[in-house]
């Protein structure tokens, strides 16, 4: 057996790995005691921590979910293989399909939009940038972030597609092709149930008025639940003097 593909295939298990590490969750349990999961929308995503705990810890998890894409991508590939062309793509993919299905929560995880952001600001800058500028526009006329991010993605895998032709199928281009093609096609399905939402017109929009809409007010106010609940007898003692 030729041993050559092992180091590559170690850099594919540690991004994924990393992927899997669910920030949103470790922060909201870590800050407020809360299961992120049973909040808000559900989701560990920086979206519904922003919603839960506010947009401070919103952007951290943001920053910590791209963190976890682009780094696999700009630091593996250099170290367990260098001479593979195709293993920054499969590094990629890897740690967003870490972030979707997290081993570590049973394979129940975000909708990877932070960590593809941070795949594709390494692998397509290009794309990257004009995707996040579908994405401003996108959310800065109807404040709707699931919307924004499906119409991101599309813009990616369009501006990708179009700076890879007409070497769409070659071999240098293939892995490039199938992720451009394929993680935004993951993406849509990991929106299935906002899409339907939106397309009934009940997807709430970011900020207070999408709290209100949506019940997550009830989320904060479980977060305050947990807290007085820690104080056991003392608060229940109080209570009843």
């Amino acid at each position: 057996m030729d041993p050559t593909w092992i180091p590559g295939a170690a850099a594919v298990g540690l991004a994924y790995l990393i992927g899997s590490i669910p920030f949103g969750w470790l922060i909201a349990r870590a800050v407020a005691g809360v299961d992120v999961r049973r909040a808000g929308s559900g989701n560990i995503g920086a979206t519904n921590v922003a919603r839960v705990l506010g947009k401070t810890w919103g952007a951290v998890v943001l920053l910590l979910d791209a963190a976890k894409g682009a780094l696999p991508v700009a630091l593996l590939p250099r170290v367990f293989d260098p001479a593979c062309p195709h293993l920054p793509v499969l590094c990629g993919t890897a740690a967003i399909v870490g972030h979707m299905f997290p081993i570590w929560l049973c394979f129940r995880g975000g909708k990877g939009v932070a960590t593809a952001l941070g795949v594709v600001a390494v692998l397509a800058p290009l794309a990257c940038a004009l995707a996040a500028v579908a994405f401003a526009v996108t959310f800065g006329l109807t404040r709707i972030v699931s919307l924004s991010s499906l119409v991101a993605a599309g813009a990616f895998c369009a501006v990708q597609l179009a700076l890879l032709a007409p070497n769409w199928l070659s071999t240098e281009r293939m892995a490039e092709t199938l992720f451009s093609v394929g993680v935004p096609l993951l993406i849509a399905f990991r929106h299935r149930s906002n899409i339907v939402r939106l397309l009934q017109g009940t997807e709430p929009r970011f900020g207070r008025a999408a709290q209100a809409q949506s019940g997550d007010a009830d989320a904060v106010e479980q977060v305050s639940v947990s807290r007085d609940t820690d104080d056991g007898a003392s608060g229940a003692s109080a209570g009843n003097g």
